[in-house]
């Protein structure tokens, strides 16, 4: 009889430790399951939240060894005023749209110099892919003289001024300017730099 009590309480036994690995097993598998899904779902919060997250504005960038820092972007309205030329003998620019005044400072971060000519800005592109032309040959008498753009940079002297003028739509959205420069391996690199345009 004591043996038989002995085998039914061994049974019971090893039910209870049966019952509880399985138990437990559940829990884990509960537990994992729950950290897998909210591993799951954080992943996929950031990677929606990278995705909509607005770029921050690029006001300098270096191509080769050419560093393009951005001075200043003025809206300088529909008239660029006669009275501000170098020569008397300039008229008004007049346009329906608006002119943007770009100042760009360049400087050689490398050890030699950067030849003439190397170095450049280019078109304004709005929000659209829309792109501006310079006018300087228009402005030509209301650029400062002498105007730096794609003078000879000397290793790690100040940056050098350079100054376009534009004309630009009043539509236009987020204008960003494209620069250039051409290192001595000769292979032309170019980038962009959002400009914070002010009145």
């Amino acid at each position: 009889m004591s043996k038989k009590l002995n085998n039914q309480s061994g049974q019971a036994s090893r039910t209870l430790i049966i019952l509880a690995v399985v138990a437990l097993a559940g829990i884990l598998l509960v537990y994992f399951s729950i950290q897998f899904a909210q591993n799951r779902a954080l992943r996929k919060q950031v990677a929606e939240e990278e995705e909509n997250k607005v770029p921050e504005p690029v006001y300098e960038v270096t191509l080769g060894e050419v560093r393009f820092l951005l001075e200043s972007a003025k809206d300088v309205g529909n008239v660029i005023d006669a009275s501000l030329a170098r020569s008397s003998y300039t008229q008004d620019l007049v346009t329906t749209e608006k002119f943007i005044k770009v100042t760009m400072r360049a400087q050689n971060k490398g050890k030699s110099n950067i030849g003439q000519f190397s170095w450049s800005l280019g078109n304004i592109v709005d929000s659209e892919g829309r792109n501006f032309l310079s006018i300087d040959d228009k402005a030509f008498y209301f650029l400062p003289k002498p105007n730096s753009c794609g003078a000879v940079l000397k290793p790690e002297f100040e940056p050098v001024p350079c100054v376009s003028f534009y004309e630009v739509s009043k539509a236009s959205t987020d204008l960003k300017i494209e620069v250039f420069a051409t290192p001595q391996n000769g292979k032309k690199q170019s980038g962009f730099i959002d400009l914070k345009i002010t009145k």
